[in-house]
C-alpha cells in the first residue's frame, strides 16, 4: 500500500521540510497502518527545489491554489500550508481574504468530494489570539482561550479553523487543525511575514550580515523551531479520530523568550560579538502586531500527544546550524566604534 497526498505551499519553507520528511520514512495517516508515499503533489505558485522536482514519487503543480486544487483527483491526505503571511494579508485585505479564505474553502470543497473523507492538516496560527484593546493586554493562553484577532490574518486562519471544524462534523473529511507559533529560526531569504525578523537576527548574522530587530529587546515573544514545528504537522496527520480528541484547533507548544535572550544565545552558540550586527530600531506599527500575540503558551492537547517546546533558544541555534551546513559566513564583524 502507499498513499497519495498533496501539500498546498509544497516549495515553501514547511512545504520543503514536510516533502521530505515524508518521503524519508512511511506514515501512519490518520492512526491507519504504515505507508509509504505512492505520490506526493506539490501545489504552489512556483516550482519546488530540484532536489524535490527531481524525485519520481513528486509531481509538481504549479498554479493558484483556488483554480487548480480540484483537479488533483483522489487523495489520502492534504497539508494545506499555503498563505498569505500576516505582513501581506494586513497590507492587502483583498490577497489575504482570496488567499487565507478563499484557499481554506476550495481545500475543503475538493476534500469534500472525494470518495473517502481524506485526513486534512491546517496549519493555523497563534495570531488568532490578541490582545483586545478593550480588554487589556494578552496573557497565557491554552487550547479553550476565546481567539480574539486583532489582524486580519489572525482573523482570517480563526476563519479557516472554524471551517474545518464544521467540515469534520459534517464527515466531509477528517480535519486537525494547529496554531503554530512563530517559526524561528527559518533558512532562506526573508518574506513579508511580521515576525519574520525572529528568524533574521540569527539567521543574518550567523551569515556575516547585519539584521534589524524592530521591537525592544525584551519584548516577549513565542517561538518553534522548524524540527517542533514539523513534528506537530507530522503528529495530527498520524493520530486516529479518538486520540485527536475536539474538532476545535490544537495548540502547538512554543518557548517563550525575547530578542535580548535570543541573541545571547546567538552570541554563545556562534562567538562573542556576532549580535553586533543586529540594529535594534523600535518600528511602532510591527511592535503593537507582535505585542498583541500572545508569548505564553499552554498546549496541554499537545503534550498529552507527546510534543513538547523547544527546551531552550541554543538548542534551536543549534539544530539550525546543524540542519543548514552552509549557513555560515564571514565572522561577525561589528560596527566601527568611535574614532
Amino acid at each position: 500500500m502507499s498513499a497519495r497526498i498533496v501539500i498546498t505551499g509544497g516549495a515553501g519553507f514547511l512545504g520543503c521540510l514536510l516533502a521530505r520528511r515524508l518521503l524519508a520514512s512511511s506514515i501512519s495517516l490518520g492512526g491507519g497502518s504504515a505507508e509509504r508515499v505512492g505520490e506526493l503533489v506539490l501545489l504552489d505558485l512556483v516550482a519546488p527545489p530540484p532536489d524535490l522536482a527531481r524525485t519520481d514519487v513528486v509531481r509538481p503543480v504549479v498554479g493558484e491554489l483556488v483554480s487548480t486544487i480540484g483537479d488533483l483527483g483522489d487523495v489520502d491526505a492534504v497539508f494545506h500550508l499555503a498563505g498569505a503571511v500576516s505582513g501581506a494579508a494586513e497590507a492587502d485585505f483583498d490577497l489575504g481574504m482570496r488567499t487565507n479564505v478563499d484557499g481554506i474553502r476550495a481545500v475543503l470543497e475538493y476534500t469534500r468530494r472525494r470518495r473517502v473523507p481524506p485526513v486534512l492538516v491546517f496549519s493555523s496560527s497563534l495570531a488568532v489570539f490578541g490582545s483586545d484593546p478593550a480588554l487589556g493586554p494578552i496573557g497565557p493562553v491554552d487550547d479553550d482561550t476565546l481567539p480574539r484577532p486583532q489582524t486580519s490574518y489572525g482573523t482570517q486562519k480563526f476563519i479557516g479553523e472554524q471551517l474545518v471544524a464544521d467540515y469534520t462534523r459534517k464527515g466531509f473529511v477528517r480535519g486537525r487543525a494547529v496554531r503554530l507559533a512563530t517559526v524561528s529560526v527559518r533558512s532562506g531569504t526573508p518574506n513579508a511575514a511580521v515576525s519574520g525578523f525572529l528568524s533574521g537576527i540569527i539567521r543574518e548574522p550567523l551569515a556575516g550580515q547585519r539584521a534589524a530587530c524592530p521591537v525592544p529587546p525584551d519584548t516577549p515573544v513565542a517561538l518553534s523551531s522548524p524540527r517542533r514545528s514539523l513534528a506537530g504537522i507530522v503528529l495530527a496527520a498520524e493520530a486516529d479520530d479518538d486520540t485527536w480528541g475536539s474538532r476545535t484547533a490544537m495548540n502547538l507548544p512554543a518557548l517563550t523568550t525575547t530578542p535580548e535572550l535570543m541573541a545571547a544565545a546567538l552570541d554563545r552558540i556562534a562567538g562573542a560579538g556576532t549580535s553586533d550586527l543586529i540594529n535594534w530600531v523600535d518600528d511602532p506599527v510591527i511592535g503593537a502586531i507582535v505585542r498583541s500575540w500572545p508569548a505564553e503558551v499552554r498546549a496541554a492537547r499537545a503534550q498529552r500527544l507527546g510534543l513538547t517546546p523547544d527546551s531552550s533558544f541554543d538548542d534551536v541555534v543549534r539544530a539550525y546550524l546543524a540542519d543548514n551546513p552552509a549557513a555560515r559566513g564571514s565572522p561577525a564583524v561589528p560596527p566601527p566604534g568611535p574614532q
